[in-house]
């Protein structure tokens, strides 16, 4: 099957989500005139990826200013049954476009780094039709994200084939990759705040490793997109610093790089590609399939929601003591 796909290289507008969901909106908008099926953006860009931040975190102690930037940064995050969503997949349905995108998701007290699914409805409409929480935050994100789970690990079916996403450092976890081989995962995103040349090898290998189309997002974030009062940075105060280059691009399942990358910019970058290419690739290398050797490995995934609480019903209450 022919279709287009693309990835969106921008910035979030930090700390104004609704300015950020209109700059969605208008990219959705764009990909969908360029024929554009499916979009992914970048790690973090709704809520905002806050390179630099240190929510003066030392080990022992915590500040009240740390906590007020936390507060800050909770109140900028979104929720998956909130308005910021609804419109965007409303978006997404009129498009008809498969939308991945990062958020800063709130949930509680907890924030989490999460990969959300849109998309058309089949009747007409656009809904949230799945979402991935980031299974392990990396270094100090551990600090302000919790952490995901493997009930979240599902990627979610389409008419271009199966759609999954693995955010960020995820990607150089063995083990969910292959999670993720299993699924016959097709269209493998990866929204990401690694700018650094050696991600793009890593997203040749993944593609080639998983027989699979790789459609990889960073944001192009200045420095004078994160204005300095909003909260404590420990990066340089100049206002045209690179706080995030970009290197957004699109892998074909033999390695080849089809699109980007590109630093340095804001970009829509499109490729058309042939989901006929996975089975082709396959026929000397399945990860899953005849190149998996199961009676040596195995891998367990355990996809239960992981509460910290279960209340059971018909649980004694206070009341029904005597």
């Amino acid at each position: 099957m022919q279709l287009t796909a693309a990835v969106a290289q921008t910035a979030t507008v930090m700390f104004d989500t609704a300015a950020t969901v209109a700059r969605a909106e208008s990219l959705m908008h764009e990909a969908a005139q360029r024929g554009a099926q499916v979009l992914v953006f970048p790690e973090a860009f709704l809520g905002g990826y806050p390179k630099g931040a240190d929510f003066h975190i030392y080990i022992g102690g915590r500040t009240l200013q740390g906590r007020e930037d936390f507060k800050k940064y909770f109140d900028a995050a979104v929720t998956l049954d909130g308005p910021e969503l609804a419109r965007l997949a409303k978006t997404a349905g009129r498009e008809k476009l498969f939308v991945c995108i990062g958020i800063i998701e709130r949930d509680g007290g907890t924030l989490y780094c999460t990969a959300v699914y849109l998309g058309p409805d089949g009747q007409g409409e656009g809904r949230v039709l799945g979402h991935h929480r980031k299974l392990m935050p990396t270094a100090l994100e551990r600090l302000v994200w919790g952490y995901g789970d493997g009930s979240t690990l599902n990627a979610i079916e389409t008419p271009y084939g199966k759609l999954g996403a693995v955010i960020c450092w995820e990607n150089y976890m063995p083990a969910m990759r292959m999670a993720m081989y299993q699924q016959r995962v097709g269209l493998y995103c990866a929204p990401t705040a690694d700018d650094r040349d050696s991600w793009i090898a890593s997203m040749q290998h993944i593609a080639m490793e998983g027989r699979c189309f790789v459609l990889s997002s960073c944001q192009h974030l200045r420095r004078k997109d994160f204005p300095m009062d909003a909260m404590h940075n420990r990066l340089p105060e100049a206002q045209d610093t690179l706080l995030m280059r970009g290197g957004s691009c699109i892998v074909g399942p033999l390695g080849q790089v089809l699109a980007g990358p590109v630093y340095g910019e804001d970009v829509l970058l499109t490729a058309e590609i042939d989901t006929g290419d996975i089975t082709r690739a396959q026929m000397d290398f399945d990860p899953v399939g005849h190149y998996a050797r199961p009676d040596v490995f195995q891998l367990a995934v355990n996809t239960a929601p992981q509460r910290a609480v279960h209340l059971a019903p018909g649980a004694s209450t206070s009341a029904d003591c005597p």
